[in-house]
């Protein structure tokens, strides 16, 4: 299997219990790609924002050996524009090329010791006022679950941890573990949308009707063409009602989800089939090869060939359940 990647989860005060916990268990259950340790900025126990401590067996001496350093997020009652000296002070021991990952406000130390200057970054929609007053250099986007940045890594609030580490896995072994990994812990692979979805608005009337059931039989079709108006009319709603209701149920226009969702199904392929690239465009719903790789490179900005190559070469490395 390879070196095992080791992640390192610094342990603030105040740090909240859930999320302190979701890097081992997501990454743990990654068939042993990765290896898990919890320090603190002094080796010494911290309180959570729940009414218990934690010890961990770790100091800031594990920093310098990370691979990847996870920020959880810490009680907002903490937070300050200069983040703690001690705090700040720890991620200097990381080295050079870490990739380092932070949740909810955790993007706040990350942001007060300059390691989000010029990044587009996100943190809970509820802060991003807060957050764009105190760190005005940084490309506050509050409308997504996370961000992936070069070697940074921003996400948003509690379960947006588990996006963002079944996102590490998918990047780092391809989307067959990380489904598996999904499977596991037994959350979505994928969560649709944005942060939008959960930002406090007026609840539509109860008679109102819903997208999912459009956006499932959408999922079940995207081979075919799915204009707005056939998804408007399976929803039995007009052009304007369907776009409003979806927005505010996905965080995000119609097309904009249907070429996302085209694009997904397409890196499913190419890493687990050896179709033509031309044909798994037609199977998604592009017109063309062309259109899939204009689309795909917009996504993630490499070519299908060249995810194939990356992703295939992996899962067939490692091996299938």
């Amino acid at each position: 299997m390879g070196n095992v990647h080791r992640v390192v989860v610094l342990a603030l005060d105040g740090v909240y219990p859930f999320e302190l916990g979701i890097p081992s268990r997501v990454l743990g259950a990654a068939d042993g790609r990765y290896s898990v340790m919890t320090c603190t900025v002094d080796g010494r126990p911290v309180r959570t924002n729940a009414d218990f401590s934690v010890t961990v067996d770790h100091g800031p001496e594990v920093l310098a050996t990370a691979d990847t350093l996870v920020i959880p997020p810490f009680d907002t009652s903490l937070l300050a524009r200069e983040a703690p000296a001690h705090a700040v002070a720890a991620l200097t021991a990381v080295r050079p090329g870490t990739r380092i990952v932070s949740i909810c406000t955790g993007a706040f130390l990350l942001a007060s010791a300059g390691l989000l200057d010029g990044r587009r970054a996100t943190t809970h929609w509820a802060l991003a006022e807060l957050f764009r007053s105190w760190y005005p250099q940084v490309r506050l986007d509050p409308d997504v679950l996370f961000v992936h940045d070069g070697d940074v890594l921003t996400s948003a609030g509690a379960a947006s941890g588990v996006d963002v580490c079944l996102h590490l896995v998918r990047a780092d072994h391809g989307s067959e573990v990380a489904n598996r990994v999904a499977r596991l812990c037994v959350v979505p692979p994928w969560r649709d949308g944005g942060q939008a979805q959960y930002i406090e608005q007026p609840v539509p009337a109860p008679e109102a009707n819903g997208t999912a059931a459009t956006r499932d039989w959408a999922l079940r079709n995207l081979h075919e063409p799915l204009s707005l108006a056939s998804l408007a009319d399976h929803a039995r709603m007009s052009l304007r009602t369907f776009v409003r209701r979806f927005n505010e149920e996905v965080g995000m226009s119609p097309g904009r989800w249907i070429v996302q969702q085209r694009v997904d199904r397409a890196r499913h392929l190419l890493e687990s089939t050896d179709l033509a690239v031309d044909e798994i465009a037609g199977r998604v719903g592009f017109a063309t090869g062309a259109s899939l790789r204009q689309h795909l490179h917009a996504a993630i900005g490499v070519t299908p060939l060249a995810y194939r190559r990356t992703f295939r070469g992996a899962v067939l490395a490692a091996g299938r359940p």
